[in-house]
């Protein structure tokens, strides 16, 4: 009897502790680790025609180094464009105000996140400032009915073509 007791408390102290380690997966994968903002963090935003499947907490990387997070995500009834709002971390506050932004996607099927290209300016970029140059992202689905489309039209097109040579052909008579 006492050794059974023993047993159920190691195996509970044992779920407990995977319950403890799953939850602590789970806020890395989601960056809810990473909620708040850096202390001194500032503001840029950048406009896109699509953000594809880009969410809030997203990172912001600069050569493949993170240097910041998506914080707001909004939408422009008049001009009908997504609005990013990024917080980048104050060691980054030497980018040129020329930057420009796209949205790449991590692998293949991965998440989406902003990249930025630092331009050549002499100004650097300061809280509030907005990036004029912008890349939107690449959605998958797309690219593959527009390939599809023109590959069908393609060979309507060489049908055609070799329907008209055929046709337009007489042998020579001797």
């Amino acid at each position: 009897m006492q050794a059974s007791k023993t047993l159920e408390l190691w195996v509970g102290l044992f779920v407990a502790i995977g319950l403890v380690a799953l939850f602590f997966v789970a806020m890395q994968v989601s960056n809810l680790g990473e909620l708040r903002a850096a202390r001194g963090s500032y503001r840029i935003t950048a406009r896109f025609e699509n953000i594809g499947s880009l969410k809030v907490r997203a990172p912001v990387s600069v050569a493949g180094v993170r240097v910041g997070r998506v914080s707001h995500i909004g939408f422009d009834n008049r001009t009908y464009e997504a609005i990013v709002e990024m917080r980048i971390d104050p060691a980054y506050d030497t980018l040129p105000a020329d930057t420009s932004a796209s949205i790449l996607t991590a692998g293949l099927l991965g998440e989406q996140y902003i990249g930025l290209s630092p331009g050549g300016s002499e100004e650097r970029l300061k809280d509030g400032d907005e990036l004029e140059l912008t890349q939107s992202a690449i959605v998958l689905e797309q690219v593959i009915s527009r390939f599809l489309f023109n590959k069908a039209e393609g060979e309507g097109v060489k049908g055609s073509d070799k329907g008209e040579q055929d046709h337009g052909e007489t042998a020579p008579t001797p």
